[in-house]
């Protein structure tokens, strides 16, 4: 029981200073470029850090970085390499001229032009 309030007082203290970190490298980076290119005002610590948090909503998402995505594309490409292997050479062929961006075209083999829509 010790040891997890000991590991959560650590995250805890973690998050605060790595927040006080990117607040103020945010701050000093938003006030030394921003008012002198476009004219913008100065912001405080508190609005770097809400600048911050917006826009780890708005394009990075909350989520924890695990190993699950990095697992899933090792699964999917596992299964394509089985697939692949299992084709004849006629069926790759057909895969190969139905990719519009074909990954298996031989170097100096040009590309079927694409119509412009």
């Amino acid at each position: 029981m010790q040891h997890r309030l000991v590991k959560g007082l650590k995250i805890i203290l973690f998050v605060i200073v790595a927040g006080a970190v990117f607040g103020f490298i945010t701050m000093e980076l938003w006030n030394a470029l921003l008012p002198q290119i476009f004219g913008w005002t100065r912001i405080t610590f508190w609005q770097a850090l809400g600048l911050i948090i917006l826009s780890r909503i708005l394009f990075g998402g909350f989520h924890r970085h695990s190993g699950h995505r990095d697992q899933w594309n090792r699964r999917m490409k596992h299964r394509m390499k089985e697939r692949w292997e299992q084709m004849s050479p006629d069926e790759r062929e057909k895969f190969r001229k139905g990719m519009r961006c074909n990954p298996f075209a031989k170097a100096g083999e040009e590309q079927p032009a694409e119509p412009r829509i």
